[in-house]
């Protein structure tokens, strides 16, 4: 029988295209159809090579479930979905956590089809409902939200921590509204107004990126969001010995850095990446992290070549793909 076909946001050979692919058929698993998902920068990081991934990109979405056969009391429900998944069988899977299995596939960025495409596939356990109370659009922030909570799962953030994001771009507005929920002394820093006037209406302290002379080496925690070399630099000079930077970006290169800083100031550098999907939808649900003024555009899929260079515009902020009910 002839495979059903869909549209999907495919990069192959170097090349991005919407073009009609198999729809997904993976019985084991459930079959998810896609409301809305959100560009973002390491989608087109895979457009430029990052990776060396090829199918459909997007990993994060709101949708409705059409299939499950191991949890139908899914079927119809609106979902998102935690972007790895992982073998089953590996200890990290048998703990429970599936973010760093050897053999996890990851949705639209290694070995899994993903998200800017009229449908989807994930493990059943793998989707999380969505509360009513969240809207579609906001639903979009959760996998990315999740990573920027997850900053906390990697070093210890009270009341009185000093901590400064670097990056006034969709990750680092995500990571200081996160962080601003665990201490009252986050501020971020960037190179724009109109980005940092975003963080200013939240009542969230702003710094230029090259005005921090009075600052240096003051702050406790630096977390690095900007995706540029430059950042990480200035996070160095930013963290206070015996501080922590924790770094968010896949920047896609080498950068050079002065190596002998964290050994003469015992900085810990650590690497945060995916985090936990609960609490990012108590934070949307409960109001604690507003992301609506976060968004900039909204296209059909249809239209998503031209949604990834509005995404890819300086000043642009979320760009949303909307797909058919």
């Amino acid at each position: 029988m002839q495979a059903k076909l869909m549209k999907a946001l495919t990069v192959r050979s170097g090349s991005v295209s919407v073009i009609d692919v198999p729809r997904p058929a993976n019985d084991a698993e459930a079959l998810v159809r896609v409301l809305r998902s959100g560009i973002c920068n390491t989608d087109l990081e895979i457009i430029g090579g990052y990776a060396g991934f090829e199918g459909t990109i997007g990993h994060e979405f709101v949708g409705r479930v059409e299939n499950c056969r191991n949890k139908p009391e899914l079927v119809g429900r609106r979902v998102v979905g935690e972007i790895n998944a992982g073998c089953g069988q590996c200890s990290r899977c048998g703990s429970g956590d599936t973010r760093h299995c050897p053999d996890r596939t990851v949705l639209g960025i290694k070995g899994r089809d993903g998200s800017h495409a009229e449908y989807l596939s994930l493990p059943s356990e793998n989707l999380l409902e969505v509360p009513d109370i969240i809207s579609d659009e906001q639903a979009v922030f959760i996998e990315p939200l999740a990573a920027a909570i997850g900053v906390t799962e990697r070093v210890d953030i009270g009341p009185d921590t000093q901590v400064a994001v670097i990056g006034d771009g969709k990750l680092g507005q995500l990571c200081v509204r996160a962080l601003t929920c665990v201490t009252s002394n986050a501020s971020l820093v960037g190179k724009h107004s109109s980005k940092l006037q975003l963080a200013k209406n939240r009542g969230i302290q702003t710094l230029f990126f090259d005005r921090c002379t009075s600052v240096r080496g003051s702050f406790d925690v630096v977390v690095e969001a900007s995706g540029a070399e430059s950042g990480f630099t200035l996070a160095m000079e930013l963290v206070r010995p015996r501080g922590s930077i924790v770094l968010k970006s896949t920047f896609h290169g080498r950068p050079t850095w002065e190596a002998w800083r964290v050994v003469v100031d015992e900085i810990s550098v650590v690497g945060s990446r995916c985090g936990r999907f609960a609490p990012a939808i108590k934070a949307l649900s409960d109001g604690s992290v507003f992301v609506d003024d976060l968004i900039s555009e909204e296209f059909h899929l249809n239209d998503a070549i031209e949604a990834l260079k509005a995404a890819g515009t300086p000043g642009v902020m979320k760009v949303l793909l909307k797909l058919p009910e």
